[in-house]
């Protein structure tokens, strides 16, 4: 096991800067990305495809205007964000799964003029609607403008190719022209608001590489080094899927290979033999899943699993036992990079999340009531967030007071630094390693039915971790009516609770206040009506 310090001064460059650093490091015609076209695109090709791109979009947009991505996990997807990053923009990652309302949301806290995606893609995914309605807008703001990869592509011309190929050569001196600071925002992730609306969590280049490098210091040599095969089938609209499953392989000279969807549960496992893959990024849903729709000897290359967003469950490490399969359980927040901590092959202890990452700080802030011990844990790093773009702002991140992060959880570390999730205080939920806004669903049902009195609370699930209700005191409240309330409102099917649980009263605290506690502790009571 060979293990690197991590030091903080190589933070100070652009995710464009360090795909070049990689490139000079690992060999230009190294083999280093590829997608289920099967046809692998080397650092040279890299770079100049991001070249090419980000010179069309940069015709688009001004330096450090956010430019919004909506696209699968398809190589197409790394050449826009490294041509944005090139070119001194922002990339906006658009959750293509979160509805129209959501998504025009996000454009307008993000300020967002242009989107990128693929008619392929649009098609495939029938989102022709969802498009249409960005393109249109509604009365609280214009539309966008919608670019399609497939029109770019053919607007380039072979002066556009030569112009790239020479960029290519100097593309450190390229990029110093347009480049943004270490510490300006490179991307912006979305993440549910306490009202529903999503918030915008603007990384910085120097949080990104931060993370990159703490979690090769943290882990190590092997499984992170070259002649390992990272395959990721999550989306990169979410942290984890971006930063471990995208950047980090690349830029740590590992083959990565993409997959569009983490639900194709056959087709996952087999593109892990046909690849070789030894290292794979998951949520405990998906890894349960691809483990059983997996076939005799599809999974035996794979040496390491990193499994983050949900608790791992037992039926989950013994399903991958039986491949040799070693799962690391981590823990992050899309604020921090993602990740802050995770276990270790040399250190491995199950029922843990594993240890911070280096250069992490932390402390415990007491939790009234907590019988358990830990405290609520608020973390401070190079890796934590430049801040949150809120909805109805100016479209620059609001900074952290003193640059702590507040992550919301309850949390116990033991005399060997490992940490256990006790719970979380913020009222989320994870389904599927989506974070689910509890308040959001109340404020949806409150439009449905106003006068009554709703709470969302979160019960386990044996298949997915976790499942929503809704305990109401609405009488005849059904969730056939809640659904169809959801989709005219344009939000996606997650928003609707498994199940309405209705009860002649809320409970309430001394101060009238809901009395969230025991309205969970009333939901598992009532949990057979389920």
């Amino acid at each position: 096991m060979i293990r690197m310090a991590f030091d903080v001064s190589t933070t100070r460059r652009t995710l464009f800067q360090g795909l070049i650093d990689a490139a000079g490091r690992f060999g230009r015609n190294l083999p280093i990305l590829e997608d289920p076209e099967r046809s692998p695109l080397s650092y040279a090709r890299l770079v100049l495809g991001a070249l090419v791109i980000g010179r069309k979009l940069a015709a688009l947009s001004a330096r450090r205007e956010a430019v919004g991505i909506l696209l699968p996990n398809v190589n197409a997807v790394a050449l826009v964000l490294f041509g944005l990053s090139a070119y001194g923009r922002v990339a906006a990652m658009l959750n293509f799964t979160a509805g129209l309302a959501n998504l025009r949301s996000a454009v307008r806290t993000c300020h967002i003029r242009t989107v990128v995606t693929s008619r392929r893609f649009v098609d495939s995914g029938k989102l022709d609607e969802v498009v249409a309605g960005l393109a249109a807008g509604d009365e609280e703001g214009p539309g966008v403008s919608i670019v399609y990869l497939e029109d770019v592509r053919a607007s380039v011309t072979s002066l556009d190719k030569a112009l790239a190929l020479v960029a290519s050569w100097f593309a450190a001196s390229l990029h110093a022209r347009h480049a943004l600071a270490p510490d300006d925002p490179a991307v912006v992730l979305f993440t549910s608001g306490s009202e529903g609306k999503p918030k915008g969590v603007a990384l910085s280049n120097a949080n990104i590489l931060a993370n990159v490098g703490q979690i090769l210091a943290h882990i190590g040599s092997p499984p992170l080094e070259t002649g390992q095969v990272m395959l990721n089938p999550l989306p990169v609209f979410h942290s984890y899927g971006l930063t471990g499953g995208l950047l980090l392989p690349l830029l740590c000279g590992i083959r990565t290979v993409l997959y569009p969807s983490p639900l194709h549960y056959r087709q996952v496992p087999k593109l892990a033999k046909a690849v070789g893959a030894t290292i794979l990024f998951g949520t405990d849903t998906f890894l349960l899943g691809w483990a059983r729709a997996a076939e005799p000897g599809d999974l035996d290359s794979v040496k390491v699993v990193v499994a983050g967003a949900e608790r791992v469950r037992e039926q989950t490490r013994e399903a991958w036992n039986r491949s040799g399969t070693t799962i690391l359980e981590g823990y992050g927040a899309t604020e921090c990079s993602p990740v802050i901590a995770v276990n270790q092959t040399f250190d491995n202890r199950a029922g843990t999340v594993g240890r911070l990452l280096p250069g992490i700080e932390h402390r415990l802030d007491p939790v009234e009531g907590l019988q358990e011990g830990g405290g609520r844990l608020v973390v401070r790093g190079p890796n934590v967030m430049a801040g949150y773009l809120a909805p109805g702002g100016d479209g620059r991140p609001a900074s952290l007071p003193d640059g702590w992060y507040d992550t919301g959880d309850i949390v116990a570390i033991d005399e060997d630094g490992f940490l256990r999730i006790r719970g979380r205080a913020k009222r989320f939920a994870k389904i599927g390693g989506e974070m689910v806004s509890l308040a959001a669903i109340e404020t949806l049902a409150a439009g449905l039915w106003p006068g009554a009195t709703h709470v969302a609370v979160t019960l386990p699930d044996a298949r997915k971790g976790e499942q929503i209700v809704l305990v109401t005191d609405k009488p005849d409240a059904e969730r056939p009516a809640l659904l169809a309330h959801a989709q005219a409102q344009q939000y996606p099917e997650l928003w609707v609770p498994r199940a309405i649980l209705v009860t002649a009263g809320i409970p309430v605290l001394g101060s009238g206040k809901i009395d969230y506690p025991a309205t969970q502790q009333l939901a598992a009571t009532m949990r057979p009506l389920l």
